[in-house]
């Protein structure tokens, strides 16, 4: 008999860490996994049960200024590029709604947790958070789960008395920056330092336009490093030996033109790879989207791309002990994936059909901490 306050799942499980598939049950109590099992249970929601996805890399203040005409990536998202000069001209309750729409789509389509790099100081964490209020209240959810990755608005400095910096770093999880060619040296060392002693993420684009900016954010020994479409295998033993993980963008890649990550290289360096699906502007923030490219273009085992779009990415971000996989103990952050749509009847490897195939028409339920935010 179904407790109050549990739900059972039923169907195929992606099990574990090695993510095995199972068919049988989930048990959620109290927001957590409580047991897994291989029998065939009556259930609340039944289909392909897989860990939430977890989004290692965004920018939703781009939400603002969708699909610009191809133009040089400098000119694009540089300092003082297109992207800025949108962003200076946006009102904050612009900007905040259109986050707070970007938001609900993130969730809407499976994941459970994102990471966004959020420029504009102290100001524009302030409009990120108010977005993630406004979305909590409009799903009538709680703690939905966003990483912060902040840094200091253009021109504010980096002394350590400076008001700024000390207000940015008590508001976010982390210090996210460009590429270490857009910022004094001394500026990213005091970052990098203070991040640390603060005990908070750093991480920082490198490799994107061209090699020269690799060297310098690997000595800076960040958390992980977003794109590296120009790295090398010697770059990715460095980044190894520093326990330094790795966020791939693929669809943004494609649409700046810039080329795509030497990726199997880096898998089989044994870098952690997770994966992000970058500016708004460019791309939906859909991972189904950016696991049917990532399959299709570089034709890796389905389980491989499935992993890095969900234990790999809460890797990256230091949540792998909470979320990611499907195991007891950990959050019940969970997508169903219904194998009787249209889309989906007839796949005859569940974990292929999820990664190749499945989109958001095929979600028979999102969980989130133990409860169904979506049918």
């Amino acid at each position: 008999m179904q407790k109050r306050n549990e739900l059972t799942l039923s169907g195929t499980v992606i099990y574990g860490d090695e993510f095995e598939e199972k068919e049988g049950y989930v048990v959620i109590e109290q927001g957590k996994i409580k047991e897994i099992g291989e029998e065939k249970k009556e259930a609340a929601v039944e289909g392909i049960i897989i860990p939430s996805f977890v989004n290692a890399h965004t920018h939703v203040g781009d939400s603002v200024a969708k699909e610009p005409d191809f133009m040089p990536v400098e000119k694009l998202v540089g300092p003082g590029g297109f992207k800025h000069k949108i962003l200076a001209e946006t009102s904050y309750e612009t900007l905040v709604s259109s986050m707070q729409d970007t938001i609900e789509d993130v969730f809407a389509t499976g994941t459970g947790m994102f990471a966004d790099f959020r420029e504009g100081g102290v100001f524009g964490v302030r409009a990120l958070k108010e977005a993630f209020r406004l979305t909590e209240s409009r799903v009538r959810r709680e703690k939905l789960s966003v990483k912060i990755f902040g840094r200091p608005a253009a021109g504010t400095g980096t002394g350590t008395g400076t008001e700024d910096i000390n207000v940015l770093f008590e508001s976010v999880d982390g210090i996210g920056m460009s590429s270490v060619a857009d910022h004094p040296r001394e500026d990213l060392e005091f970052l990098a330092a203070e991040v640390k002693r603060k005990g908070k993420m750093f991480a920082l684009h490198a490799g994107e336009r061209n090699t020269a900016d690799i060297k310098g954010a690997i000595e800076l020994e960040p958390d992980f490093i977003v794109h590296l479409t120009k790295a090398s295998p010697q770059d990715f033993k460095k980044m190894q030996d520093k326990n330094i993980a790795a966020v791939v963008c693929i669809r943004s890649n494609l649409v700046t033109g810039l080329g795509l990550p030497p990726l199997r290289q880096m898998l089989e360096s044994g870098l952690t790879v997770g994966i992000g699906t970058d500016n708004v502007m460019l791309n939906s923030p859909d991972i189904f989207s950016e696991m049917e490219f990532i399959s299709k273009i570089f034709q890796l085992e389905a389980r491989e791309v499935l992993r890095m779009c969900t234990l790999n990415s809460a890797k990256v971000l230091n949540e792998a002990k909470f979320v990611g996989s499907i195991e007891e103990g950990k959050k019940a952050n969970l997508v169903v994936i219904s194998n009787d749509t249209q889309n989906m009847r007839n796949v005859r490897n569940p974990i292929r059909g999820v990664v190749r195939r499945a989109t958001r028409n095929d979600i028979a339920a999102v969980i989130y901490e133990g409860e169904v935010v979506k049918f």
